[in-house]
């Protein structure tokens, strides 16, 4: 923007489903001044919203990745969990919140998804209010795939994905016990970043047929 001079025109969005029309009035080496001509308010992508909550790898691009690709897809809220088995406890927010600006205005969505954690994985379920609660596990029977759970009408759904570890039996079982419906992400193992790109796309792509 600050090699643009005054009168030039520029777009941008304010991260909460607007978009604005403006025009330079002054133009600093540090800073700009806009005129704003127009405002649009970004309508609704999808009938519900996407919440994914998943526990920060060790490596730390490898969460970054996620995110940005998660944000151009579509999700709404992420959820940073602190599970018994975490390899990775802190993170920079900041940095991640970084992420998720230039994914949004990449992909040129209108909304920046809300990010919060590290959070305790009990928290977590104690405050997950969503209709459709999920926790990605395999147990020795299969449950049903994410795509099945997902074939009635739209509602807001949370996705957990454990670290790569996995989460522990009492974790599995105190998700199940708040109401968390165990779903199948396909046969093969998946790193804990894939996990969640496969089901924040499994999510999306569902929504699409509606």
């Amino acid at each position: 923007m600050l090699r643009r001079s005054v009168g030039a025109a520029v777009t941008f969005t304010d991260g909460k489903g607007r978009f604005y029309e403006a025009e330079i009035a002054e133009a600093g080496k540090k800073q700009a001044v806009l005129r704003i001509v127009s405002e649009t308010v970004a309508p609704p992508e999808r009938p519900a919203k996407l919440h994914l909550a998943i526990a920060p790898t060790k490596n730390i691009d490898r969460i970054e990745w996620l995110l940005e690709k998660a944000t151009e897809i579509g999700v709404d809220k992420i959820t940073l969990l602190h599970c018994k088995r975490s390899e990775r406890t802190v993170v920079r927010l900041d940095r991640l919140q970084k992420v998720l600006v230039s994914a949004m205005k990449q992909s040129m969505r209108a909304t920046l998804p809300e990010l919060v954690g590290p959070v305790p994985f009990k928290t977590f379920l104690e405050t997950s209010t969503e209709p459709l609660r999920c926790i990605g596990w395999l147990p020795e029977t299969p449950p049903p795939h994410l795509k099945t759970i997902l074939k009635g009408a739209p509602q807001d759904v949370v996705i957990a994905i454990g670290p790569e570890g996995d989460f522990t039996p009492e974790e599995v079982e105190m998700a199940l016990g708040k109401g968390f419906e165990p779903v199948s992400l396909g046969k093969a193992r998946l790193r804990t970043e894939t996990a969640g790109l496969y089901a924040v796309t499994g999510v999306v792509l569902e929504w699409e047929k509606k």
